[in-house]
């Protein structure tokens, strides 16, 4: 089965295959993974893949976390990783897809911010090359295992929702990333759940409360002292045991809370406080954590 010890007694290989549109993150998250002690290869063929991996596990036999990172090149590369990915799975790996988009508004203004061609425009306009890559890519966004989408985040919140894909530790704890986010601004299409707190009486229109934020002891006082707060509180936590469960047992080990309000500034911020104060209280039968536990408000500072 994939994911079991090879005979050879060497550790069982994670690959994980870094795709997505150019200007969206993909060296950000390459970066993160190196930090996080995978063997990174950037730009690779698919139909060099696995030779360039038999020839890493020659060098190190103790490597056991690859990460792949694929650029569009023709129309073939979506069959390509795939048949590259049965291959591996049928040798006893373990494969991942990591997708990275943005919109194409915002791809625009990042190649235009650092001046460059689109690695597929050739003789045409940006927004064509941008289009060429997005048909290119289509088939490998669509068989991802977690598309990122990176319009509103910055690269140290890119950061930290990339080192909760994979927890560090070799063990069975789901990394959780509890988001807060303003409505106002777009629902985050990574979310695994989502609950909706404008139902609370918004602090925005508490004079004294205005310029501060969830994150504040005020407003988080104020928040969770509202009529049903604690009780949304316990029911996601409910939610998160009973989904936790049916994750772990089949192979996800990342789930992403997504907690919105207006803004993103209130609300949202103090009730994802919460929930992740209180999911790394959680221990398992060992005194374990249970949880990797984020907090990442998205749309903080926001004007």
């Amino acid at each position: 089965m994939p994911g079991d010890a090879p005979p050879d007694g060497r550790s069982p290989l994670t690959v994980l295959f870094v795709a997505g549109m150019s200007g969206a993150g993909r060296s950000t998250a390459a970066n993160v993974l190196e930090d996080d002690g995978w063997y990174v290869a950037d730009n690779v063929p698919p139909t060099l893949i696995s030779t360039m991996i038999d020839l890493v596990r020659e060098s190190d036999p103790d490597i056991s976390r690859l990460a792949m990172v694929i650029r569009a090149s023709d129309e073939t590369i979506g069959r390509q990783l795939d048949d590259v990915r049965k291959a591996l799975e049928a040798s006893g790996a373990r494969t991942k897809v990591l997708f990275l988009d943005a919109s194409d508004h915002i791809l625009v203004r990042r190649f235009e911010q650092v001046r460059r061609r689109h690695p597929l425009q050739g003789g045409e306009t940006l927004v064509d090359g941008i289009a060429r890559e997005r048909a290119i890519l289509a088939p490998i966004k669509s068989a991802a295992d977690l598309v990122v989408e990176t319009s509103a985040l910055t690269a140290a919140k890119l950061r930290e929702v990339v080192e909760g894909v994979y927890p560090h530790q070799a063990d069975n704890r789901l990394s959780v990333a509890v988001q807060s986010f303003g409505f106002k601004y777009g629902l985050p299409i990574d979310s695994d759940l989502v609950a909706d707190v404008r139902f609370l009486p918004n602090p925005h229109w508490v004079p004294e409360l205005r310029e501060q934020n969830g994150r504040d002891a005020h407003v988080r006082d104020y928040v969770l002292g509202q009529d049903g707060a604690t009780r949304l509180v316990e029911l996601y936590l409910d939610l998160v045991d009973l989904v936790s469960t049916g994750y772990l047992r089949e192979g996800k080990r990342y789930m992403t809370i997504s907690i919105g309000c207006t803004g993103g500034k209130h609300r949202s911020v103090a009730i994802s406080e919460e929930i992740g104060r209180r999911l790394r209280t959680q221990t398992s039968s060992d005194g374990a954590p249970r949880f990797d536990v984020r907090v990442i408000h998205r749309d903080l500072g926001r004007e």
